[in-house]
Order: C-alpha cells, then structure tokens, then sequence
C-alpha cells in the first residue's frame, strides 16, 4: 500500500527523471495540482487517461516555461495572444489554438487545436526548465470530482494510483484557469476560471463571448458535470427554502459570505467573511473537499455575486450540482 510520506518530495531532480522515464508527476500551480506527463510521449499521455479514469474526448493543456517556447506546439499565434501572454503569462490564462504537428491528437482529443499555458508557480517552472520537453498536466484528481489545491487532496483522490507529488503549498488561486480560443476570430471563452471575463476585455480592448457548452468540447472542463464532491451538492439561490426540503438529514452548507443562517448549522463553511471573490475562489476547492469528507447527506452551496470571478465561482457550484 501507498503512504503518503512516501510519495510527497520537493527534489526537482527526482522529478525530472520520474518524467523523463514517461511516468507521472503530480505538480504544483498557481491554480490547481496538475497529474503531469511528456507531452510528446503517447505513452505517459496514455497513463494520464487510465490513472484519472478521464474520457479520452476530453484534451490535455499543455504547460510550457515561457512565450518563446509556444511555436514548437501551435502553429499560428494571432496578435492577440500575444498581447493575452504578455499581460498574463505565466499565470492562469489558457489559450487554444492550432496545434503544431509535434503534439499527438490524444494530447488533443481528435483535434486539430491544443490549449497551452505558461503556470504561475515557481517549483513548477524550474521543473518545466530542466526538462527537454512540456508536459500536459490535467487536474491531479479522478475524473470530475473536486480538483485538488494541495498535495493532501491528490493522495486522497488517487489513492492507489498516486504519484510522486511534488510539493509546492497550497494553490494560491484556488480554481482553474481560463481558457480562450478565436472562432471565426473573435476571441471566446470555453472555460471561466481565475481570469475574469472582464479583465480578458479589458486587455484587448474588445468584447468577448462565451462558448456554447452543449455544442463545443473543444477544451477541457466543459462537461456539464464536473469538480463535483461525492456528497450529494446542490447549489441554490435561496438557502432557506433549499433547507426546508431537507428535514432530518446531515447538512453541510457552503455560504459565500457572512451569514445568520450558518449559526443554525453544525457544518458549515464560510468563503469569504467579507464578501470578497477572489478569497473565496481561493476557499472554494479546499472547503469543498472539507465538507465532503463529513459523510453528510448533503452538501447546500449559494451562489456567488455574478460579477469578476464570481461567475466563475458559480460555474463551479453549476456543474457539481447537475
């Protein structure tokens, strides 16, 4: 059996060989922990799918160290991912676009497009620069259940199927990142995360749209359920009437913010006691996975303000409650 102990390290070198011997790693982002392969390797790349139980329609990201390195993955870069990765870049921003012919269609998931970052976490990059090649990196957990933000919670998920993880903390951003694309050149969003919508426009100077998700899977994280806890959770707008329904049972409330109801609670979690977004995007995982491990009946979130990363926020609570 697996210990814990035994698979958390923060020798880079050993990280580096485990990848370069096409096995995984589990790494460190300013969002989430990544289960990270070769992204040139199809065989590390198949060890991702059977480890995360992830569907193969479902693409990688691939996380290079810097801009300069993006032509040897995509193959047109449009102005406005320049200007995108010169005010974002490394940090929480994924941009989709043609691929080059190095990286595999199973990187892709059939397409002929791949999504690339630059990660904002200073472990991983040293990692990334030592290394003769990028990695894909999807959420270090098992498919569609909460992403991990801490070396803890990768164990947890994967059990048996752990790696070694290399530990950098606990993700600073706490969610995803954003991911963006250009169909038909006008810049679209295919996953709200730690990039607001609003600061992505204001950067370009234009307006930008939200892609449809019942008719695109052209980036990862756009199933409708997913990042879901295996509590039972049920995200509403009026919590009150929403506890109503549920007479006799073991509750877990996550609220957004300061609320009189949490002193009727046993177990609950507070986001952000002053109402602020980003601190409680930063919670939302780790609370999330605090709740789920309580073996409640069921857990009751409210939503966020729709405003900045409280969209984000809420498309989260959205698709772990379908």
């Amino acid at each position: 059996m697996k210990k814990y102990s035994e698979l958390v390290i923060t020798d880079l070198k050993a990280a580096a060989k485990t990848l370069s011997n096409d096995d995984l790693v589990a790494i460190p982002t300013e969002t989430v922990y990544g289960l990270a392969a070769n992204a040139f390797s199809e065989n590390a790349i198949d060890k991702i799918y059977q480890t995360k139980n992830r569907p193969q329609t479902n693409p990688l990201i691939v996380h290079l160290h810097n801009f300069e390195q993006l032509p040897k993955v995509a193959k047109t870069i449009p102005k406005q991912v320049e200007l995108l990765a010169a005010h974002f870049w490394p940090g929480p921003l994924t941009v989709v676009l043609e691929k080059s012919d190095a990286i595999s269609t199973k990187v892709t998931a059939g397409k002929n497009t791949v999504a690339v970052r630059v990660p904002n976490h200073e472990l991983t990059l040293a990692l990334l620069r030592s290394l003769a090649f990028p990695l894909v990196a999807p959420s270090a957990n098992k498919s569609n259940h909460i992403s991990p933000t801490c070396p803890q919670h990768v164990f947890n998920s994967l059990k048996e199927d752990s790696p070694l993880i290399l530990d950098g903390g606990i993700c600073s951003k706490g969610i995803e990142s954003t991911i963006i694309g250009f169909e038909n050149h006008k810049p679209t969003i295919y996953r709200l995360g730690s990039i607001s919508k609003e600061a992505i426009e204001a950067v370009l100077g234009t307006s930008v749209q939200l892609a449809n998700h019942e008719v695109s899977s052209i980036a990862p994280g756009m199933q409708k359920k997913h990042y879901a806890p295996r509590t039972p959770f049920i995200s509403c707008t009026n919590l009150q009437e929403e506890l109503k329904k549920y007479p006799n049972k073991k509750i877990g409330v996550l609220f957004f913010t300061e609320n009189p109801l949490a002193k009727q609670m046993l177990h609950y979690r507070i986001l952000s006691s002053s109402g602020c977004v980003e601190e409680a995007m930063a919670n939302l995982y780790k609370m999330m996975h605090e709740l789920d491990e309580l073996e409640l009946d069921v857990i009751l979130s409210e939503l966020a303000p729709e405003k900045g990363v409280g969209a984000s926020i809420n498309d989260r609570l959205t698709r772990a409650s379908s």
